[in-house]
């Protein structure tokens, strides 16, 4: 049984608490809240949780490093606040507990990482002996698990397509992904952060290089692009009220060049409502929406995944599987080497282990 602390509650970690409570081999011992309305209640209450687990949700990070739990599952957002996450992970680092996270996506790709991130935290993992692996469902899944199963059924490959398409509509999250990707925004606006230059590169770029590199491929470059759609409607939803010519969908993407040409894409196509972009590409089957790997080669060779709930939206979803590709790893990590971790280090067997009782 591995003791566990939530670190964090929102859109991924509500989700990543509910798993843990559920799961026969792993043990809630504490949970990280940093809302005052959260602080002082018990994890039950913020997991949508049936009844009460005498957890009680705390800011305190040293009474959390007190319980000695074997791993952190560290949710909280951070890609807006780098400086402060690495400093948080690597306490529980330094003191020996190990972090599966879903923050600071850079690390999807570890060994791709510039020294400002990869240092300290690799520091911090050495003195404590301790080891760290981030992962999602975009960056992580559709950009590693799903294109290596795509790839695994061709002969040759000559181009890669990695996509996410998604109505972000229902997505509750406009102060970080509504605000980061421009939704709102009109065109006299100044550039969204997600636009300026070298930020997609920064957060996806890793990926691709890290697959160049497992193919034996030598790119030329690696560069973005992205493309804002603007609606002529007024458009109301969960994520935001979008009123005519303000941003209502975008698309962005990093592409590995070689020879003047991509030849391994990521690329996200993100609309608010079926209305917005009516030009750009839907899911298929009338989704709300899909991660996609498309390989052109010898076969080509298309993979599709959806996800869904009988009860909450494909949002919703996407982020209990977000949560799934770092609860599921737990274990593993706490068995693992020092440092920091790939999901290309991790057995894929051992990553569906116990999720069956």
């Amino acid at each position: 049984m591995r003791r566990v602390v939530q670190f964090s509650t929102g859109n991924v970690g509500r989700h990543s608490l509910q798993a843990i409570i559920g799961r026969p081999d792993l043990e809630l011992v504490g949970v990280h809240a940093a809302s005052p309305d959260k602080i002082g209640k018990d994890a039950a209450d913020l997991a949508g949780w049936h009844e009460p687990t005498g957890v009680i949700a705390t800011d305190d990070i040293d009474a959390l490093i007190a319980l000695e739990p074997d791993c952190v599952v560290y949710t909280a957002q951070g890609e807006t606040r780098p400086m402060e996450a690495i400093t948080q992970m690597s306490k529980f680092l330094a003191a020996g507990i190990n972090v599966a996270a879903t923050s600071m996506v850079w690390l999807v790709a570890p060994h791709q990482v510039d020294d400002w991130l990869r240092v300290p935290l690799e520091a911090a993992c050495d003195t404590g002996n301790s080891s760290l692996y981030v992962n999602g469902i975009d960056p992580g899944f559709s950009g590693d698990t799903e294109v290596h199963s795509a790839l695994s059924l061709v002969t040759r490959a000559r181009s890669i397509t990695v996509q996410e398409i998604f109505d972000y509509s229902n997505y509750d999250d406009y102060e970080f992904t509504g605000k980061t990707m421009g939704f709102g925004m009109t065109a006299d606006d100044d550039a969204p952060m997600l636009f300026l230059p070298g930020v997609i590169t920064s957060m996806w770029g890793g990926p691709v290089r890290n697959l160049a590199g497992q193919l034996g491929v030598e790119l030329d470059e690696v560069r973005q692009r992205t493309e804002p759609w603007y609606t002529d409607q007024r458009i109301e939803c969960k994520m935001a009220t979008v009123e005519p010519g303000q941003m209502a969908a975008a698309r962005f993407a990093v592409e590995g060049i070689r020879d003047g040409a991509p030849v391994i894409t990521m690329e996200h196509i993100n609309r608010l409502t079926p209305a917005s972009a009516p030009e750009w590409e839907y899911p298929p089957d009338n989704q709300v929406g899909v991660h996609r790997v498309v390989v052109e080669g010898d076969p080509r060779v298309e993979i599709n995944t959806h996800v869904s709930h009988p009860v909450l939206d494909s949002t919703d979803a996407g982020c209990i599987s977000t949560a799934a590709r770092v609860v599921n790893a737990i274990d593993w990590i706490c068995c693992a080497p020092k440092g920091l971790i790939s999901v290309e280090d991790i057995p894929p067997t051992e990553l569906i282990r116990g999720l069956m009782w």
